[in-house]
């Protein structure tokens, strides 16, 4: 029997061979290509992943896990066939450990519901990239989002895990404790690995005190770089920001279509203060202060949870508004990160590059913690746009290396970026084909993503 005859036998109608289905798991958000798989299983339990896995290994079958299919780098994408292993059945929360600061979930549930069951309990799961993601695949991505300045990414939220490594076994990493120094650290091995090491079916999760206080507000600068230089010394002087997000004219645009809103198109910074009741208002006064250096005007206050709700359902779905530039075209999104104290550089550069192109870029950032996007819009049947677009994102990543950065904050390598690993990580590379040749020596788990292939 073969692997899929396995499996279907095991799941019964739980494995979908039907083309909407298939085709469903075989879409993104991004520009890339429809990609099918050739089967969905639907596990409901680790053993059943462990046991796909096995079946799949016996014969070479490629498993690709799916979470809720938000990424923005393909990486759920089938792109050479087989199993999509969607674990959106996998959606328990198993334990919250109030005391520890921690709860313990299967990789389906997403990061909304993980709150709504929290709600009670005076705790909060704080990791927000904005689309109500999986915490599955926001592990396998290493997400961050809007509150990554202050609570960090899913590399430092996760504790622990469970996952079903290639030959179809099931490992722990990790523990309830805070820190520990024995061994290898598996489990940060397996965050951001994307899938192509193992399969990750239980997640511990730090967990943080909901706040006493929280404000918000939006205000506007003359330019980019004014905005951006407000931020650089805000953090500079340790101003304990939730949020400090950027927008750029062309987004604030973006927002206006999409939204119905009617925002001046200048740079906005939105912006997000936790603590004390007395903490919040001394942290947006001395921000205010600082701004005041760099020609903030049009201050708005959002006090009300309505009104905080409704700045941030604008910042979350930028993705969409981006949208609204251009109809009827596709979206590519960059992801680059660099040191703090080149970012009003990067973003100018990044600004003024899609401008000679004659690109239509939407710039939106996480700009407390040096991680910015630009959204360019593109039709990906113009072979002559698509590969402007690509030289554009090229010579973006070119300069977040030289700036001492990162091609990728949060959304991960995937496919889109693998063409510039070895630029950024050099005779390490060769490292990391080691780890996986080693964890996954018939590349079964989601072949064809993160390392480029070899010349």
């Amino acid at each position: 029997m073969s692997a899929m005859d396995d499996i279907a036998a095991m799941l019964g109608p739980r494995l979908s061979r039907g083309a909407s289905v298939c085709e469903q798991h075989g879409r993104s958000e991004a520009h890339y290509a429809l990609a099918p798989p050739d089967a969905v299983a639907f596990p409901e339990t680790p053993e059943e992943v462990a046991a796909i896995v096995r079946a799949c290994a016996a014969d070479g079958t490629p498993v690709t896990a799916y979470g809720t299919g938000t990424s923005l780098e393909g990486q759920h994408l089938a792109i050479r066939g087989g199993i999509s292993l969607d674990l959106s059945r996998m959606d328990r929360v198993l334990a919250v450990n109030a005391e520890d600061l921690n709860a313990v979930v299967q990789p389906g549930v997403t990061r909304t519901r993980l709150n709504e069951e929290l709600r009670a309990t005076g705790l909060f799961f704080p990791v927000d990239p904005g689309a109500d993601a999986s915490l599955g695949g926001m592990a396998a991505t290493r997400a961050s989002g809007t509150t990554a300045v202050r609570y960090g990414t899913m590399r430092e939220n996760v504790l622990a895990l469970q996952a079903v490594m290639a030959d179809g076994s099931i490992i722990r990493t990790g523990s309830q404790a805070r820190k520990s120094s024995a061994g290898y650290d598996l489990t940060h091995l397996l965050v951001g690995s994307e899938g192509t090491l193992g399969i990750l079916t239980e997640l511990t999760l730090r967990l943080h005190p909901l706040p006493e206080a929280v404000a918000a507000a939006t205000c506007r600068f003359p330019t980019v770089a004014d905005a951006v230089n407000c931020v650089i010394l805000v953090i500079q002087s340790a101003i304990p920001m939730a949020r400090i997000e950027l927008v750029d004219e062309m987004m604030v645009r973006g927002f206006n279509l999409h939204s119905g809103t009617d925002l001046p198109e200048k740079p906005h910074l939105f912006l997000e203060f936790h603590g004390a009741p007395t903490a919040v208002a001394e942290q947006a006064a001395a921000f205010r202060e600082i701004a005041a250096e760099f020609g903030v005007a049009g201050w708005q206050d959002a006090t009300t949870t309505e009104a905080r709700s409704a700045l941030w359902a604008m910042r979350h779905n930028a993705h969409y508004a981006t949208g609204a530039l251009e109809p009827g075209k596709r979206t590519l999104a960059t992801d680059v990160c660099v040191p703090i104290s080149t970012l009003a550089e990067a973003v100018v550069e990044a600004q003024d590059l899609a401008r000679t192109m004659g690109l239509t870029s939407a710039i939106v950032g996480h700009v407390g913690d040096g991680n910015f996007h630009c959204g360019v819009r593109v039709n990906p049947e113009d072979a002559a746009e698509m590969a402007r677009v690509l030289d554009f994102s090229g010579r973006l990543a070119e300069t977040a290396l030289r700036l001492g950065g990162t091609v990728t904050g949060e959304h991960g390598i995937g496919l889109g970026k693998q063409k510039y690993m070895a630029a950024e990580h050099g005779p390490a590379l060769a490292w990391m084909r080691a780890i996986k040749a080693a964890w996954d020596p018939a590349n079964i788990l989601n072949p064809g993503k993160m390392l480029p292939p070899e010349s």
